[in-house]
């Protein structure tokens, strides 16, 4: 799946109504155009995409009054809402993703129940957890040490290695939230902004 229909329509969905520019600003605030594919262009071609497909509604908007064109603001339709719950259920869960999908979904973690979110999280502990026993089951030499595979055995060193960091990193998020970290859905207001008051955004053009 691509990180950029999980980025666009969280990024809409959390203004109620955005155009582009503002989805576009949103992004680059976060980093996201340093560690994923949501380029300017990426952006506004998802932003047609998804409404074609029903699940963003577009609002044509009058010219400005200092004469500036008109511009189309989106709106997350129901269709829409759905696909961003699944995307980003699925980005929580799935460990064969690139990591732009994961960090996208970490992004929008707070819009879940704090339950399930944990749930999920859990999930993909245990995923880890199964990938590591299947690797030194079936995939790590049955004789001898990795070291005497040669290089080849570096694979599945490393293989072991993210499987066992992913896990301790996902274990210790999971404590946190269950420690009561971060407003989640359902817990009252917060502000959409991704840095405390007063941080400098280190992607901020100088």
């Amino acid at each position: 799946m691509s990180a950029i229909r999980l980025l666009v329509l969280g990024a809409v969905r959390q203004h109620g109504r955005a155009h582009g520019y503002m989805v576009r600003n949103d992004l680059e605030f976060w980093g996201a155009h340093e560690w994923s594919n949501a380029k300017p262009g990426s952006i506004y071609h998802a932003l047609k995409q998804l409404a074609k497909q029903g699940l963003l509604r577009p609002y044509e908007t009058a010219p400005s009054t200092v004469g500036g064109p008109p511009r189309t603001e989106y709106e997350v339709t129901e269709a829409g809402e759905a696909e961003f719950m699944k995307l980003l259920r699925h980005a929580l869960t799935a460990i064969d993703e690139k990591q732009d999908m994961l960090t996208s979904g970490i992004g929008f973690i707070v819009d879940l129940p704090r339950e399930e979110a944990i749930a999920l999280l859990k999930q993909r502990i245990a995923a880890l957890e199964e990938w590591r026993q299947e690797v030194a089951q079936h995939w790590s030499p049955q004789e001898g040490t990795p070291e005497e595979w040669g290089h080849i055995g570096e694979i599945m060193k490393l293989w072991v290695h993210n499987s066992e960091s992913g896990a301790e990193w996902t274990r210790g998020l999971v404590e946190r939230l269950e420690n009561g970290a971060y407003v989640m859905a359902g817990e009252g207001r917060r502000d959409v902004q991704v840095l405390p008051p007063g941080t400098p955004n280190p992607f901020a053009e100088t």
